[in-house]
């Protein structure tokens, strides 16, 4: 049973399936599709259904010719989604609720095309409690969805996103990539280099209560998710504005590292919104 507040979402590859399944995106399968690419003998592809009169006829060698025709197959779709310290902040929503969201949605979109769909969740480590194998049967997905929602992490950090391309399909995939990324640039680039046979979608999940609803002044107590740090901060105006401006500075810096490996980011920040990563795919895939 599919939970009715789901909503899909649409998207798109910019490549050519070699998934053997049946699906809707363009592929290099020879099958029953209706891409025509050419001719070939018969004796080649027996298939007496895609005989081809007219070609057979003007053959002076009197071979029998067939049309030869690409199917359209599916395409693995994977979240990635990262359960460290940072993201069990809770401003507006926690960043883990709308990390669920987003692994409700995948899926059933996934399910809707039949795709297949699965989940890998990391912190310093790839969690195995956390893993949903790639599948066309979702409804494990949505109950994994439901426990990403309640789980609080610890102060870990997100090493393990180095290791996710072991546990991705073997075929190229589409990879929806949940984190704020709050990690060193370092890291995230070296991680990013072993994921480009992949179509890597970056959604970046921040909160205004990180950096934009501080006060101008007064004092305030900041634990660090990752280490569980704790520091208090005597707030001001220009203290403020360095805050923002480091978050911009940030964005900015995040931006620049993705488009240098074509993998356009997707900034979530007022709560998950289908229709944004349809438009995300119309501007960026379709186009």
């Amino acid at each position: 049973m599919i939970p009715e507040q789901i909503k899909e979402f649409s998207y798109q590859i910019g490549w050519r399936s070699r998934g053997r399944h049946p699906g809707r995106h363009a592929s290099s399968q020879r099958g029953l599709g209706m891409e025509f690419i050419g001719h070939a003998p018969l004796i080649a592809y027996p298939d007496p259904r895609r005989i081809d009169l007219r070609q057979t006829i003007r053959d002076p060698s009197e071979q029998v010719w067939v049309r030869i025709f690409n199917q359209k197959s599916s395409v693995p779709v994977t979240v990635a989604c990262d359960l460290s310290g940072s993201m069990g902040f809770a401003g507006q929503m926690r960043k883990l609720e709308i990390a669920s969201e987003i692994t409700a949605s995948a899926a059933y979109s996934a399910f809707r095309v039949n795709d297949p769909f699965g989940f890998i969740g990391f912190d310093n480590h790839v969690r195995e409690d956390f893993m949903f194998t790639s599948s066309t049967k979702v409804h494990g997905a949505f109950e994994l969805a439901k426990r990403l929602a309640e789980y609080r992490p610890a102060h870990v950090g997100a090493r393990g996103l180095q290791d996710i391309n072991r546990f991705l399909p073997r075929e190229r995939a589409l990879v929806l990539l949940i984190s704020d990324f709050h990690m060193p640039l370092a890291e995230l680039e070296q991680s990013l280099s072993s994921l480009m046979r992949h179509h890597v979608v970056p959604l970046i999940l921040w909160d205004a209560a990180e950096y934009r609803s501080l006060p101008e002044f007064g004092v305030a107590s900041v634990t660090d998710c990752e280490t569980g740090a704790r520091r208090t901060l005597f707030l001001r105006k220009q203290y403020r504005e360095r805050i923002l401006q480091a978050f911009e500075d940030r964005r900015a810096a995040l931006e620049k590292l993705f488009m240098s490996f074509d993998m356009p980011p997707l900034f979530i920040e007022e709560g998950f919104e289908p229709d944004d990563l349809t438009e995300y795919f119309y501007q960026f895939v379709a186009a």
